[in-house]
């Protein structure tokens, strides 16, 4: 900060070959047109969104003893009063949920962060049964003897608004963190040289309102549509999937076949988009159902009996018959109970039978996969879904996020440690070195299982099925794709 001020004596210092009179008459009119013009507050830190990748961040560097010291702000268009005080009764779930790593589970803890989480509403699950709609090759990912951590999770579901509401709390304890909530950012711009600062290569968060926030590093944690990768000029390349992602709270008719010690996930991939059942507290889960815009219409339009209908039929009935039931607009119930008589399968090999849809709980929301060219600019650094989006079916959108946000950590606590400008682009590339193209690497299996799995016929078919099966018996391939699900693998890049 000290290179950027300029010494105020040019304003009180007097002009030569002007009378004193005039002197002090032009001094008066300088101080007044300075006095006049908004400032900027500055901040070494300003994050623009307040999810849990920006919260994670800003707990992050407050929690670190060497990062501690930098002043940093947060800016949030909603109120996080709400989310503070959100609650629900231990029978009602939040329809949108995501799959949590034991490795960020790990990086939520060292930032203090998962002691304030409501573990009561986090499920841990253990096993995967992964499938193949239209062939039924299968692969069943349970850890093999010795393979297995100590707890043997895989992963756990959490609710997004239990994780943000954990993480305010954790930065409410931290303190020290400057709270713009329910503003809504205007504009971007670089900075101007004033007679004190120099903010000419300095963004400046224009607020509603007129509060101004002069950054030495903005991070854009503020979602696909990111107003700071705009403001960064950093193109964002990409496409949608012509499919919507349908969720739901569902009531199950127990706690799964393996007992609530032994929580099973579920994912049957159909020519349409993959179905997958996430198994949450006692007998309720959550659905993450891509399918078709037109599918997704009438999966919302149906009443709780047909919807739960289709949904056990996804998990039970072929391609061809499921195809023919998106074609019906009521009775779904009387159509699925005709057909499963005719149709033979494993009960204990899939999902127990959903019974029951919590009120208010089916929703969707149109899937796309995006990459941002970079992550960094100068004075700019970008994480979660301002850097990138991923197709739901590995589960692993937060948990890129919260990779991001750990390296951005690290990057800046180097930075910071070594005397360097946290916002100089040479201090941010380890970060866009580390994350970019370890994303890039699982962004493109992701969009390549899509592409695979949407064939319903044709020689790709046995060839999926055939390595499906391949990986199933090879037991230390196997346990190397559940490291990597699980984010205790090595780094592939």
């Amino acid at each position: 900060m000290e290179a950027l001020i300029f010494t105020s004596r040019s304003l009180r210092r007097s002009t030569p070959n002007i009378c004193r009179s005039c002197n002090r008459k032009l001094r008066q009119q300088l101080t007044r047109s300075y006095a006049s013009t908004s400032q900027p507050d500055i901040y070494d830190v300003v994050c623009v969104g307040g999810g849990p990748a920006g919260l994670s961040l800003l707990a992050a560097l407050k929690a670190n003893p060497i990062t501690s010291s930098l002043r940093v702000a947060l800016i949030e268009a909603q109120d996080l009063n709400k989310l503070r005080s959100w609650q629900l009764p231990s029978n009602r779930f939040s329809n949108r949920c995501s799959s949590l790593t034991p490795s960020s589970a790990n990086f939520l803890d060292k930032i203090g962060a998962w002691n304030h989480i409501n573990r009561d509403r986090v499920q841990p699950y253990h096993e995967m049964q992964v499938w193949d709609g239209v062939s039924d090759a299968r692969i069943e990912f349970d850890w093999a003897p010795g393979e297995a951590p100590d707890n043997r999770t895989i992963a756990y579901m959490i609710e997004n608004l239990n994780l943000t509401s954990g993480l305010l709390k954790r930065i409410d304890e931290l303190s020290g963190i400057t709270t713009f909530d329910g503003a809504r950012v205007e504009n971007i711009t670089l900075g101007e040289e004033t007679d004190e600062l120099d903010f000419r290569e300095w963004p400046i968060v224009h607020l509603d309102g007129g509060k101004q926030l002069a950054a030495r590093l903005l991070v854009g944690a503020d979602g696909a549509n990111s107003p700071v990768r705009a403001f960064a000029g950093i193109d964002s390349k990409g496409w949608d999937y012509g499919r919507h992602g349908v969720v739901a709270t569902l009531e199950l008719e127990g706690e799964g076949w393996g007992g609530n010690d032994m929580k099973i996930a579920y994912q049957r991939f159909l020519p349409t988009g993959p179905i997958a059942m996430l198994p949450l507290p006692g007998n309720y889960s959550t659905l993450v159902w891509s399918t078709t815009p037109s599918n997704a219409a009438l999966l919302k339009s149906l009443s709780a009996k047909d919807f739960l209908a289709l949904v056990n039929a996804a998990f039970r009935l072929s391609p061809v018959d499921l195809e023919f039931m998106h074609t019906m607009s009521t009775g779904h119930s009387d159509e699925l109970a005709w057909r499963i008589q005719h149709t033979h399968f494993d009960a204990e090999a899939i999902p127990q039978k959903a019974v029951g849809v919590q009120d208010g709980t089916v929703a969707s929301f149109p899937l796309k996969l995006r990459h941002a060219d970079t992550y960094i600019g100068e004075r700019v650094a970008l994480v979660g879904d301002a850097a990138h989006t991923v197709h739901p079916l590995a589960g692993q959108g937060l948990n890129q996020g919260q990779g991001d946000v750990e390296s951005l950590a690290r990057t800046i606590e180097y930075a910071v440690s070594h005397g360097m400008d946290i916002g100089a682009r040479m201090s941010l590339e380890p970060y866009n070195a580390e994350r970019y193209a370890a994303n890039h690497v699982l962004l493109g299996v992701v969009d390549k299982l899509h592409k695979l799995y949407s064939v319903g016929s044709g020689p790709l078919v046995p060839l999926r099925s055939w390595g499906l099966s391949a990986v199933n018996a090879v037991a230390p391939l196997k346990g190397f794709f559940m490291k990597q699900a699980a984010g205790n693998g090595i780094k592939i890049l």
